[in-house]
């Protein structure tokens, strides 16, 4: 079995590449939203992609089955995540967003949608527990904790609806 490198993208997912027994180099890169790109990388140049395709998470479930992965791998994968509620949701922050130029104090957002802020990425920089006077910027992508109606209501929030 082929050696597999893994490479954490911020804000993004995370990248899984390996070398094939013929030479070539595939990636998977599993964004945090299920959807997964399949990139060929070019035989002659490691670093540039000759070929990308996306896949929702019922097509990667389809391909992977095709490929024989078992359906029991997935199942672990969502009960490992299933803790008695609590959900994780990550927020990429727009320019249009209220909360830019906002510190999470001056939000209030737990006080407001029970959801807490535990993270956020700046760029490739990860800023975990942030304190209340961390002001939130555009392009961030805040990291919340919490039940999925408080993280729907802090979705709202951060989105200005």
């Amino acid at each position: 079995m082929a050696t597999v490198r893994e490479t954490n993208l911020p804000g993004i997912g995370v990248k899984h590449d390996f070398t094939t027994d013929d030479g070539r180099d595939v990636g998977v890169l599993v964004h945090r939203d299920g959807r997964r790109d399949i990139v060929l990388y070019d035989a002659d140049d490691p670093d540039s992609c000759s070929a990308q395709m996306s896949f929702s998470a019922p097509d990667t479930r389809t391909l992977s089955e095709l490929l024989g992965a078992s359906r029991v791998t997935e199942a672990i994968g969502v009960v490992t995540q299933d803790i008695e509620g609590l959900s994780i949701e990550w927020l990429p922050i727009s320019s249009d967003s209220p909360a830019v130029g906002v510190t999470i104090g001056q939000g209030a957002y737990r006080t407001k949608t029970g959801a807490s802020i535990v993270a956020v990425i700046r760029g490739d920089a990860p800023h975990p527990a942030p304190d209340p006077d961390f002001r939130i910027e555009d392009g961030d992508t805040v990291v919340a904790a919490g039940t999925p109606d408080g993280l729907a209501a802090l979705t709202d929030l951060i989105a200005g609806v």
